[in-house]
């Protein structure tokens, strides 16, 4: 129903910044939230940030509070994840992700739609 497709991963050194963006199209509802999920080698796919596309409501995980934003911009169908001071251990593929259904849940398996990923490096 929902289509997502990320850009805007790439390498980056320790300290630096990236703004991932997420192209969202299909059927969508006034209350569905559009989310990132980060995952690397061997690790479960974690939460990072979400936001609610009515009123904007933003969440976000607390390995990553306070140097990351997310935004959305309504007449372009996208959302943002705009990362600052970011670190070696923030290496990973980024996923944007939407639930439909507004469940407000930080749970990968309540997210029925997912972009095809976007690779994250940081170096030391």
């Amino acid at each position: 129903q929902v289509q997502l497709v990320e850009s805007g991963g790439g390498l980056v050194q320790a300290g630096g910044s990236l703004r991932l963006s997420c192209a969202v199209s299909g059927r969508t509802f006034s209350n569905y939230i559009a989310g990132w999920f980060r995952q690397s080698p061997g690790k479960e796919r974690e939460f990072v940030s979400a936001i609610t596309w009515d009123s904007g409501s933003t969440v976000y995980a607390d390995s990553m509070k306070g140097r990351i934003t997310i935004s959305r911009d309504n007449a372009k169908n996208t959302v943002y994840l705009q990362m600052n001071s970011l670190k070696p251990e923030d290496t990973a593929v980024y996923y944007c992700a939407a639930d439909p259904n507004g469940y407000r849940s930080t749970r990968p398996r309540d997210f029925g739609s997912w972009g095809q990923g976007t690779q994250v490096t940081v170096s030391s």
